[in-house]
């Protein structure tokens, strides 16, 4: 009796410190409802409890500095007495345990493997595509799970949801063009080429959104145009008997249909839509994004280089240069919602996620595709904005202690932090980031959004990083994620990112893959579907994919380099697109050259940031197996 005595005893010991723990520290069992999301679970608990008594007006390592009653300070003085007289050890150390398993898992990834993924992608982009021909074209999108075409709802012209993007011009047809090109199908890439010169007008009484027909049409449009006529053939001799150019003349065209939103605006800054026949409709809003008028430049620069007219460029440099005039004083940030005629913000939230994202982007790929220096010095004092304002978490990706580093939303006048989510959008930064030379900051970042990805097999459209939890729970096969998977393999050829391929690849062929293509996951936990496959997964999602494992394409093997837009469309860096012929648009217009604040060190010559990873560790996890496994538990892992 003595004995069961004892293993009695020594149950309730172990019940009791657990509970001791679980009430002190949160490290006993989870409480959930639901999704397994940890209420209340606090790292810094840890964190404080080991840490060093610091200098308060120290800058915090937390993602919860700046939210409102979120304070340890009380809490951290409390615990360092607690462990005055115990060994210093760092909250890090938690996470040491089976860190060879990522190891294991992600530090080689054999050819054959490579070979068979790489078919995978091939294999989900025709299935998707030929259905499309097969069901829905001429119209503008597939329906995979009824296996019908989708078009304007004319029935509903306040469903912007829909009518923003679709326009009745064969938009997944004419998105797609360039990625046959990049999958290797010279015949269906001039055979669609055909189809859109003898079927596609734009004079059609549809009122669409201003940024999407520019990244969809009018950017697939003039890379299609620019890969037929390429000198360099980088895709072999892809031109076919009798092109006259017309690609071009329907850019042109759509173009032109486009400017009267650029007209009768106070700030220069466009109207956010426009009927394709009639121009601004009477009862059009004053309000857009900075995204949407923003982010016009590259498409509208190529074209007015290609035609010799500066009327494009010179209207979506000017809606740049009003929204970066209208910039914070204080903190050189923008909101993400802006009057057009008072110039006033009526969004104050400045974030790198919707209404926000691509016009970072653009300032960067302007530079790098026309050579302006006032285009670097906007993205360079822009991005000095952003890491001073809202980046949250330790110092270094791979070294030290804190939280991984995170982007957070905060108010444009404060930095004050304004929500707990980020959205899917935010996955293009670290790609981004890579083409800056940013590589470290990139790897942290992108180590986030996938174990977001590895937590739902998909990205959440809204995730709340403080609740563990999605805030919107669709993903409509975005491609950010895998668009900065592909970047950071190019820049590393480290084998992790082939992984990371491999999970997205077999996680939509697992959830999102019905009868006819590949749908909107309506709830990223339960995994319903919606009748919906939106342009973007051709033209982007599955290109990246199959670049992401064919070493051999020729984008990798050109002599010429290539960049993306935003949709995803190739592009060459071309000397041509470096060459105008006119003028400077704004000679010293209303003082616009003169920057304030402004880092004057000259525009790197080369953007090529391969060799920016030590050598030591490109065939190393890129991100410590301890930082990946504290990602892991902090979005809910384990």
């Amino acid at each position: 009796m003595q004995w069961r005595s004892i293993v009695v005893g020594l149950v309730v010991l172990r019940l009791s410190l657990s509970c001791v723990l679980w009430l002190a520290f949160g490290l006993g069992p989870n409480v959930s409802w639901g999704f397994n999301f940890p209420l209340g679970f606090n790292l810094h608990k840890l964190d404080l409890l080991f840490r060093e008594e610091k200098v308060t007006e120290q800058k915090s390592n937390s993602w919860s500095q700046r939210i409102p009653g979120h304070s340890h300070e009380k809490t951290a003085s409390t615990c360092s007495r607690v462990g005055e007289e115990s060994p210093k050890r760092s909250y890090l150390s938690f996470f040491d345990g089976n860190k060879d398993e990522y190891v294991r898992r992600y530090s080689s990834f054999p050819d054959t493997l490579k070979a068979k993924m790489k078919d995978m992608a091939k294999e989900m982009f025709y299935f998707g595509y030929d259905n499309y021909m097969k069901y829905a074209f001429p119209e503008d999108e597939l329906n995979p799970i009824d296996c019908e075409g989708r078009g304007p709802d004319v029935l509903n012209p306040s469903n912007i949801n829909i009518n923003d993007v679709l326009g009745n011009y064969s938009l997944t047809l004419i998105d797609t063009l360039d990625t046959l090109l990049v999958i290797g199908n010279v015949t269906e890439f001039q055979r669609a080429v055909k189809l859109v010169i003898d079927t596609v007008s734009f004079d059609k009484d549809s009122t669409v959104q201003v940024f999407e027909a520019n990244i969809r049409i009018l950017g697939s449009l003039i890379s299609a145009h620019i890969l037929l006529t390429d000198p360099k053939h980088p895709f072999g001799n892809v031109v076919f008997e009798g092109y006259d150019d017309e690609l071009l003349h329907l850019a042109h065209d759509l173009a032109v249909r486009l400017l009267p939103a650029f007209e009768n605006t106070s700030t220069g800054i466009p109207y956010p839509r426009v009927n394709l026949k009639s121009g601004v409709p009477p009862d059009s809003i004053n309000e857009t994004c900075t995204a949407g008028a923003g982010s016009l430049l590259v498409e509208f620069g190529i074209l007015s280089r290609l035609i010799g007219d500066s009327t494009f460029e010179w209207v979506a440099r000017r809606a740049v240069r009003a929204l970066w005039n209208l910039r914070s004083n204080e903190t050189g940030l923008l909101g993400n919602v802006i009057n057009i005629q008072t110039g006033q913000w009526v969004g104050k939230q400045s974030g790198l996620g919707a209404g926000m994202d691509s016009f970072y982007e653009y300032l960067l790929k302007s530079y790098i595709l026309f050579g302006e220096k006032e285009d670097y010095r906007m993205f360079q004092a822009a991005y000095e904005s952003i890491q001073n304002h809202l980046r949250r978490g330790r110092e270094s990706c791979n070294e030290g202690e804190g939280d991984p580093p995170l982007y957070v939303n905060v108010n444009m006048f404060s930095g004050e932090i304004m929500n707990t989510w980020i959205d899917s959008l935010q996955a293009f930064f670290p790609g981004l980031q890579v083409l800056n030379g940013d590589v470290d900051n990139a790897i942290c970042l992108h180590a986030f959004y996938y174990a977001i990805w590895k937590r739902f097999g998909a990205l959440p459209e809204r995730y709340n990083w403080q609740l563990q939890a999605p805030d919107v729970l669709f993903y409509p096969l975005r491609p950010e994620l895998v668009e900065s998977t592909y970047l950071l393999y190019q820049a590393t050829k480290n084998p992790f990112y082939l992984h990371v391929g491999m999970d997205i690849l077999q996680s939509l062929e697992k959830h999102a893959k019905v009868r006819c293509g590949y749908a909107t996951l309506h709830h990223v936990v339960d995994k319903s579907k919606e009748d919906r496959m939106e342009s973007f997964f051709l033209s982007e999602t599955c290109k990246y994919l199959y670049l992401l494992f064919d070493e051999d394409n020729p984008l990798h093997k050109s002599d010429n380099k290539y960049i993306f837009t935003t949709e995803g469309h190739v592009v060459p860096i071309d000397k041509r697109f470096r060459e105008k012929q006119w003028n400077d648009l704004f000679p010293c217009e209303n003082g616009a050259l003169v920057e304030r604040q402004m880092n004057n060190q000259p525009p790197p010559r080369n953007i090529s940031n391969c060799n920016k990873i030590p050598e030591e560790r490109r065939y190393t996890l890129p991100l410590k197996s301890v930082y990946m496994r504290q990602i892991d538990h902090m979005v809910g892992l384990f």
